[in-house]
């Protein structure tokens, strides 16, 4: 959230005080550099933070092409549009993208599906607040980039930056800690593969033993049995 806000806050500020897009639009994107500069020193994962520099680059270059500083924000602006409608129409089609992002994250993958209603369930409920969340920042930001200004727009944004967010995020683990418990087809996967290596050994071991007897008594016991049977 810091990588994806505060650039753009940046951005406002300077906007706001010199009023010029290219000086503004350089140290939002600078910023963001540095953000991406600093995860990568300390080895942190930097998908993030690339992602952030890409919104600013993008925003960036809208705002130079267009001279108009409120294109700054329209690619970020029509990325929550977006997956505030995916998060809508996935839900719609039984196949939640809450539960899809977040299945590898507890090692159950799309096993929710097919084998943990409660918890698909729970899934298309967080996922509808997801979309209703995005969805309303968009019907707030969106009128303000037809009709208001860039200054009234950048702090907009900021503003519903990281609250909403931090909503999203209380709301789905309200309804998940109440699901069922996610199953761990992970573990179950690895269950079997011991599985069949404990069946692969006992063949093995079968087979041998097998062998053995077929091969009958040792030299030393052929003759014994041999000297017995004369006598």
């Amino acid at each position: 959230m810091v990588e994806t806000t505060v650039p753009g806050l940046v951005f406002v500020l300077s906007y706001t005080i010199n009023r010029s897009i290219n000086v503004s639009a350089a140290a939002a994107l600078s910023l963001s550099a540095v953000l991406l500069v600093a995860r990568l020193a300390q080895r942190d994962t930097a998908k993030h933070a690339f992602g952030g520099i890409f919104g600013v680059a993008f925003g960036a270059l809208f705002a130079m092409m267009s001279g108009d500083a409120k294109n700054f924000y329209l690619p970020g602006m029509l990325y929550t549009l977006g997956l505030g409608v995916a998060y809508v129409a996935t839900s719609l089609a039984g196949v939640p993208l809450l539960g899809v992002v977040l299945g590898p994250v507890f090692k159950e993958n799309l096993s929710w599906r097919t084998r943990n209603p409660g918890r698909k369930a729970a899934y298309t409920k967080a996922s509808y607040v997801w979309g209703a969340i995005l969805l309303g920042k968009s019907a707030i930001t969106f009128p303000i980039y037809f009709w208001g200004d860039a200054t009234q727009l950048g702090w907009l944004r900021v503003a519903l930056g990281i609250p909403p967010f931090l909503l999203a995020v209380y709301l789905t683990w309200i309804i998940l800690v109440k699901a069922p418990a996610p199953i761990d087809v992970i573990a179950e996967w690895e269950e079997r593969e011991k599985a069949k290596e404990a069946a692969k050994e006992a063949e093995k071991k079968a087979a041998s033993s097998g062998g053995a007897a077929e091969a009958g008594p040792p030299e030393g016991e052929k003759d014994r049995l041999g000297s017995r049977a004369s006598d």
